[in-house]
């Protein structure tokens, strides 16, 4: 019933703390539960090392701490990190009953394999120092590579911002549709999308020019007079995705969008989103827009919190999440 606590036999009550991350979405997670945000206080000493107290009961209780391992503001993935690993140790030995890490950014996904010599596979020590903190669960949104679930010795819940961002574009006024992937590794992800919305598909390729510098777009695809929407999980710098939508143009496309789960927009990113073809970009609120983002007229927010929170509920009531894989 609404106002009393969820309540799952073996885990206790469900309880939803957050870092300093992405506060915000933990509340509107927390608001569709129906539950207060747990209390907690979170401070830095002078050297900036992270001091972290839970300020409630949480023997037996089942708790999910929601932090993306993102930047937000002047403190950094790193930072982040760290922050989340503290908090978790402090949860287990508190003796709650099951800790779920709630990342809906997975940072240091990228770096996923050794595609070079002497380098981290870093997306597998994330996973490894989650797992010694005390992490008991991990609930994350559009990993990079799939293949990341199982560098956890975990359970993993990968959810796919998919039906959020479909739902909006679905709504579109654009009869004429063409999925773009920005590089033959996302067409997998394009190929999807286009199917449920009914679309062409198209591939940009990418090659590098003589003197290894800039790249060459080639398009792969009808794009004509359509309207093109470029999918892609991260976008980062926005270089690619800004470089693909000139492409689109100069094929003739008519109308340009962009979508991403993951708008990290870094560094150049809003000022070339600015100055570049594209009419608007679609990310999901999975991390926080900037200060320069936020004021972006063609950025557009999707929330994925009540994806989330779906997911949460599900977890904590141990009934099926796969309905939300989709």
């Amino acid at each position: 019933m609404a106002g009393e606590p969820f309540m799952a036999i073996g885990f206790g009550e469900l309880k939803v703390f957050s870092g300093s991350a992405h506060p915000e979405l933990a509340k509107e997670i927390a608001g569709f539960l129906g539950v207060p945000l747990g209390q907690a206080r979170l401070r830095r000493f002078p050297d900036t090392e992270v001091a972290f107290q839970i300020d409630e009961n949480i023997r037996g209780t089942d708790v999910f701490i929601v932090q993306p391992t993102c930047a937000n503001g002047s403190a950094s993935v790193d930072q982040h990190l760290v922050e989340l690993m503290i908090m978790i140790d402090a949860f287990r030995r508190s003796s709650a009953a099951r800790i779920t890490a709630v990342l809906s950014y997975y940072g240091y996904a990228r770096q996923d394999r050794k595609d070079k010599p002497r380098v981290p596979i870093s997306a597998k020590l994330v996973a490894n120092v989650l797992s010694a903190a005390g992490t008991n669960r991990v609930l994350t949104m559009d990993l990079h590579k799939a293949q990341i679930q199982g560098f956890f010795d975990i359970p993993v819940d990968h959810l796919f911002a998919a039906p959020v961002i479909i739902d909006y574009l679905s709504r579109l006024d654009s009869p004429k549709l063409t999925l773009v992937s920005p590089d033959a590794g996302g067409a997998e992800r394009a190929r999807a999308y286009a199917k449920r919305l009914d679309a062409e598909l198209a591939i940009i390729d990418k090659r590098r020019s003589d003197d290894g510098t800039a790249e060459v777009m080639n398009v792969i695809g009808d794009v004509q007079g359509r309207t093109c929407i470029i999918q892609d999980d991260i976008i980062d710098t926005a270089g690619t995705i800004t470089k693909a939508a000139t492409a689109l143009k100069n094929n003739g496309a008519a109308r340009v969008i962009a979508c991403a789960v993951h708008g990290v927009l870094s560094g150049p990113a809003i000022d070339r989103i600015e100055k570049s073809p594209i009419d608007k970009l679609i990310v999901t609120n999975t991390i926080p827009l900037s200060p320069a983002g936020a004021v972006c007229s063609k950025i557009v927010v999707l929330s994925v919190a009540r994806l989330l929170g779906q997911a949460i509920k599900s977890i904590h009531e141990e009934t099926s999440v796969s309905s939300l894989f989709v």
